[in-house]
């Protein structure tokens, strides 16, 4: 994988983890020689089993190594237009005046369609779309929030809660966590007024997904399993909507302890997880409150995505083989299964299996391919093998990766 700025990154996660050099490349087992020429810029290059390894010691995702990569830029201080927006409608500037109640003809059920159309196109990768649609959102439901009648206020608050999480991930994606935190923060309170028991919780995971690109590990894992418990605790996992958030949470505390080193701890996470995915079909439906992705198909996915992290490929393959997905795994889950899939074959050193999978994966979604570095990586691996499998050109030429 070469990425010139691969050493000034893996530098700057090195330091907010508080680590040596040396006691970086002791946690991930490799040369500290490595370490020294990545940091340096003498070396501008590393396999895919090297930069997951780096990724592990340092308590990261491998694309937070690799660095996230939608449309906006992460680094700089000045952002896009379009971005400057969503920016403003998350934190309107000082004495900025009150919202207004909404004006005739408003229609909360319209507001909800729409924030549930920008979550589609969220897990579609659709960001400049989803980008460009947030600052009315927000406003519309800030606006809601001062309606007339109790039952419409409340209606405004869950609007506005779901606005600011969808606002909260894309600027995650755009490598904005610090703003992310403050979208959720923004989130939680307005949830708190919303009369949803399950909203809080549901923005309390997208938290703890915040919190681990950031590698605070400790913290996604705790408030994570603090969450699942108050679902359980109040009785809110008895129906399909509230096992949904309780599993979603406790698939992200195992993320966490997997990325802490806690590899069975993890493990026993999902598989507890799994056993629970099956009870969503024989539990009474929810209301469509655009909850959050559990099933025995996510769970399997999340498995997936854990094994070939955390150096078991086979394990992976194993797991993936005959997986058939249900109807409500979104795009995004889609995807990433198929990437891990693809990672899984490299490191098995089946550049033919991993060309196969990559090119299912750009059928069923070019765009996402396109926009995300992890593929890149992939067929940068492949492209410097010494003979080409077959195929593999087209798809490093789709991918921008020939030179």
């Amino acid at each position: 994988m070469a990425n010139e700025d691969l050493g000034r990154t893996l530098r700057r996660l090195r330091r907010l983890a508080s680590l040596t050099q040396e006691e970086l490349a002791e946690r991930s087992d490799v040369c500290v020689d490595v370490v020294r020429q990545l940091e340096q810029g003498r070396k501008h290059s590393a396999r895919l089993p090297t930069l997951h390894a780096l990724a592990n010691g340092l308590g990261v995702e491998l694309t937070t190594l690799l660095g996230d990569p939608p449309a906006v830029a992460s680094t700089g201080e000045s952002d896009g237009p379009r971005f400057v927006a969503v920016r403003r409608a998350i934190m309107p500037a000082l004495r900025s005046p009150e919202p207004e109640p909404p004006a005739g003809g408003f229609s909360p059920e319209r507001l909800r369609e729409r924030i549930a159309e920008g979550w589609t196109r969220y897990h579609e990768a659709d960001f400049d779309t989803v980008m460009t649609a947030l600052p009315e959102l927000i406003t519309n439901a800030r606006s809601a929030t001062v309606a007339d009648g109790d039952d419409e206020r409340a209606a405004g608050f869950a609007a506005l809660g779901k606005a600011l999480q969808l606002a909260g991930h894309v600027a995650v994606r755009m490598g904005k966590t610090d703003l992310a935190l403050t979208s959720l923060e923004r989130a939680a309170d307005a949830a708190g007024h919303s009369g949803d028991p399950l909203l809080l919780p549901m923005i309390v995971n997208s938290m703890a997904w915040t919190y681990q690109r950031q590698g605070r590990l400790e913290d996604a894992l705790a408030v994570a399993v603090r969450a699942a418990a108050d679902v359980a605790e109040g009785g809110l996992d008895g129906t399909a909507d509230g096992l949904k958030v309780w599993g979603a949470l406790t698939m992200s505390a195992a993320t966490s302890a997997a990325r802490s080193g806690d590899y069975e701890r993890a493990a026993a996470m999902m598989e507890t997880a799994e056993k629970q995915a099956a009870r969503v079909s024989k539990l009474p439906d929810g209301d469509d409150r655009m909850v959050s992705v559990f099933s025995p198909s996510s769970v399997r996915i999340e498995r997936v995505r854990l094994a070939v992290q955390y150096g078991h490929p086979g394990d992976a393959l194993a797991l993936a083989k005959g997986m058939r997905l249900s109807k409500d795994t979104p795009p995004s889950w889609r995807t990433w299964l198929l990437l891990d899939v693809a990672r899984a074959h490299t490191d098995m050193g089946d550049a033919a299996g991993a060309v196969k999978t990559l090119e299912s994966l750009r059928r069923v979604a070019p765009a996402w391919m396109r926009h995300h570095t992890l593929a890149v990586a992939i067929v940068r691996d492949l492209w410097a093998l010494p003979r080409h499998p077959p195929g593999l050109r087209p798809l490093a030429e789709f991918l921008g990766v020939t030179d």
